[in-house]
């Protein structure tokens, strides 16, 4: 318990909490006499939505009012707070020699979207003129392999009858 509060899992902890407070902007008064929620309660509820995936509106109460919540993520966001937190972190991590450089993750997947996605009209002159001159071309776009991985084996026949 921290000052009567439960702690949740996944939770700062005093520590954490410590490091990430002396970067953060100061806590300030209510406005229009409503209370300020403190920066610990508020960045534990941004964690929860981040970690859970769920939409702001389902933030816990333990963690004040979800607009709450969601004001400050967005104004730390508009405000550079955000990246301003992760480049200290970084540089502190950097001087701990706490980054390895030797380990590196690239993702090469692509998600193809629908040409009318991109802004392109329905309907494109080009397919047009492709499916009036070569109708093959237009069927062999559409059943072309999608992936860079190909699983290829034969089919069993099932045993169960």
């Amino acid at each position: 318990m921290l000052g009567g509060a439960i702690v949740a899992r996944g939770d700062l902890m005093d520590g954490e909490f410590a490091v990430l407070a002396a970067m953060l902007p100061a806590e300030r008064s209510g406005k229009r006499g409503r209370r300020y929620e403190a920066h610990r309660r508020v960045l534990n509820g941004i964690f929860w939505v981040l970690r859970t995936g769920a939409p702001w509106r389902d933030v816990p109460e333990r963690y004040g009012p979800w607009s709450t919540v969601y004001d400050r993520f967005r104004r730390w966001r508009r405000d550079g707070t955000w990246q301003r937190l992760v480049d200290a972190l970084q540089a502190q991590a950097r001087k701990m020699g706490r980054i390895d450089f030797e380990f590196c993750a690239l993702d090469g997947s692509v998600v193809r979207a629908h040409r009318c996605a991109a802004g392109a009209k329905k309907g494109a002159v080009r397919l047009k003129k492709a499916k009036k001159s070569r109708p093959w071309a237009v069927a062999a776009e559409a059943t072309r392999p999608r992936s860079m991985f190909c699983v290829r084996g034969k089919a069993s026949p099932s045993r169960s009858r």
